[in-house]
């Protein structure tokens, strides 16, 4: 692990704990050629999981990628990036056992996720995931989520 003040290789680790309901490592580093001290995160990486897409292909599951799709449904909305880590954990966690997950049921997920978590961040992973084409199919998507 390369300091990132100094950029030296040299660090040790000061303490290790779990974080993000035991799916991460959080260490504590301290450099020892400069002696500031940061902090890392370690992960298991998910990369034997293939995402099967609507038109067919295959691409390699990318926490990333979902991350980024699911904070711009939740832009300026009171949820915390903790709460998206949780859900991406949660997710992550469901599809884990698997080699390929259909597209249609990682976005089913997520959706179910995002209902329970904010009703507008839900309506605006909907209209890019179920595609909406006029408002009529908005229409139908809102009146769906009233009769729950």
């Amino acid at each position: 692990m390369y300091c990132p003040y100094c950029s030296s290789s040299e660090t040790k680790v000061i303490d290790s704990r779990l974080a993000e309901e035991g799916s991460t490592i959080k260490r504590r580093r301290e450099c020892l050629q400069c002696g500031e001290r940061f902090t890392t995160f370690e992960r298991l990486e998910l990369e034997n999981i293939s995402i099967r897409k609507k038109d067919g292909r295959c691409e390699p599951y990318s926490r990333e990628k979902l991350k980024s799709g699911i904070s711009r449904s939740c832009e300026k909305l009171p949820i915390s990036p903790e709460q998206i880590e949780s859900l991406l954990n949660s997710i992550e966690a469901k599809i884990r056992s698997d080699t390929e997950v259909s597209s249609c049921v990682l976005g089913d997920m997520v959706m179910d996720h995002l209902k329970a978590l904010n009703e507008i961040a839900y309506i605006r992973f909907a209209c890019v995931y179920r595609e909406f084409k006029d408002i009529q199919s908005f229409k139908t998507e809102l009146k769906k989520l009233e009769g729950d």
